[in-house]
């Protein structure tokens, strides 16, 4: 249309607009806002490459590592999968070293903390099919403990409020749970630290893994003394296939002692234990919360009306 085009000619049109000249002297576009006004010039954070989350992408890789080999090699996956928990701890401290405390961050660790446990409990349920059912309760309840709880603080706090900062009117346990980091530590590093054991004792202790108590014939057992040739089905009593990965890795692991994870499972469970009441009192607490809120809502809306009088 011409109108317009004619109305922007004239003296203004023989240099470029005010917000053009800033894109051509800057490089990175106006430094005017849209109001006419100076718009922040200082350098903009990059959230995603903050030290905490970069350590927080480091537990994911090891994470990750350690349930590729959580079948098959035992000592390995314990130390990746151990490394990963501890580095929890570090990526907090580096958040109030360099004063980079965000909200990405936070669920971040919140969401690779639950999914690797439940990971973990996974496969203690496919070493343990007896106790599948308690270990999926325990996925349930700490998924649904912590989700309530997050979204109750979102919803009931603000959006500004964090889900550690709990009153203690609210709760007193919950309160020493989020606010003392002694305590918080201990509850998740002893949690972490009894399923480990469980896993270890899934590889070396008969009394939990009957499987790995394999009969073998007696005339098989009385072929090895002599010293004869050991054929393919010998092995096969042993192991399904005698050569593949699994059949050598079961081999090593069925010469893991079994005392210190049994030492670990021990002085590790009543904290377990603990946590696992914790998250049942933060469930609670937080659908209380909840209703709390649906109930003065619903209030304010003249819910439930009253019936009228004929």
């Amino acid at each position: 249309m011409a109108g317009p085009k004619n109305r922007r000619q004239g003296p203004a049109a023989a240099s470029p607009e005010p917000k053009e000249q800033d894109r051509q002297r800057t490089g990175n576009g106006s430094a005017h806002d849209e109001a006419g006004g100076v718009a922040d010039t200082e350098p903009r954070e990059n959230i995603f490459l903050l030290w905490p989350n970069i350590i927080g992408y480091s537990r994911i890789v090891l994470a990750f590592a350690s349930l590729y080999y959580m079948p098959l090699h035992p000592r390995t996956c314990t130390l990746l999968y151990t490394v990963s928990c501890l580095l929890d701890a570090l990526d907090g401290y580096a958040a109030r070293l360099f004063e980079q405390s965000t909200r990405f961050g936070a669920v971040l660790d919140m969401v690779t903390d639950r999914c690797t446990t439940a990971c973990l409990i996974v496969f203690l349920s496919s070493a343990f099919p007896r106790w599948a059912l308690l270990f999926q309760g325990l996925i349930s309840l700490d998924l649904a403990s912590h989700y309530m709880h997050m979204y109750a603080t979102l919803a009931m706090g603000g959006t500004e409020n964090s889900h550690k900062n709990v009153d203690k009117s609210r709760s007193r346990l919950l309160s020493l749970y989020y606010t003392n980091k002694t305590v918080l530590f201990i509850a998740c590093a002893a949690n972490e630290a009894f399923f480990i054991a469980l896993y270890l004792l899934s590889f070396s202790s008969p009394l939990l893994s009957p499987s790995l108590l394999q009969t073998v014939p007696d005339h098989a057992a009385a072929a090895i003394h002599q010293g004869a040739q050991v054929n393919s089905s010998l092995l096969r009593h042993l192991f399904t296939n005698p050569y593949s990965a699994g059949a050598l890795e079961l081999a090593r692991a069925n010469k893991m002692d079994s005392f210190w994870p049994w030492v670990l499972a021990g002085v590790s469970f009543p904290v377990m234990a603990f946590k696992q009441v914790t998250n049942v009192v933060q469930l609670v607490k937080a659908g209380k919360w909840l209703a709390e809120g649906d109930l003065q809502q619903r209030r304010a809306m003249g819910l439930p009306r009253k019936p009228k009088r004929a």
